[in-house]
């Protein structure tokens, strides 16, 4: 009877042990999924905005301000969830796009994060006013993009 116990035990153990490590590694594929999402988001958006500022498509102030507007919607969103320790390319076993310091300076990523609040929010006043104003605010936008890329992303 205590070798069929001490057996049952040792058998629940060891599958909570196991559930819970892939519940665990389902949460940071998740989360690296969803960054990936939101980095997909931000260049859509972007992109509508940078083509209309470069002239490669015809200006519009209501495709402008939505694309504006949903930018700083996505700047906006409280993403330190998505960035769990552990839940890196590398560490999950896919190609990584960002450099391995990424993770071992977060707090920088952080800060960074700031200049991209600023340029979305100067973007989402005046997108929708006129090219021009348009043309502008790319310069803040993409510099904040440029100053995370440059330091945290590996080169294609």
């Amino acid at each position: 009877m205590k070798t069929i116990l001490k057996s049952t035990i040792f058998a629940i153990c060891a599958t909570v042990c196991l559930t819970g490590t892939a519940v665990a590694d389902g949460h940071l594929e998740k989360a690296a999924s969803a960054r990936k999402a939101v980095m997909q988001l931000y260049s859509f958006n972007l992109g509508q905005l940078g083509a209309m500022a470069k002239g490669a498509v015809e200006y519009n102030s209501e495709t402008a301000s939505a694309a504006a507007n949903n930018l700083l919607a996505l700047v906006s969103m409280n993403q330190g969830p998505l960035w769990p320790q552990g839940s890196d390319y590398v560490s999950l076993g896919h190609e990584a796009g960002a450099m391995p310091e990424i993770w071992s300076t977060y707090p920088a990523i952080t800060e960074k994060s700031k200049a991209l609040m600023v340029g979305a929010t100067n973007m989402a006043k005046v997108a929708g006013m006129d090219l021009a104003s348009l043309q502008g605010a790319m310069g803040g936008v993409g510099g904040a993009c440029g100053g995370c890329h440059k330091v945290f992303r590996k080169k294609k």
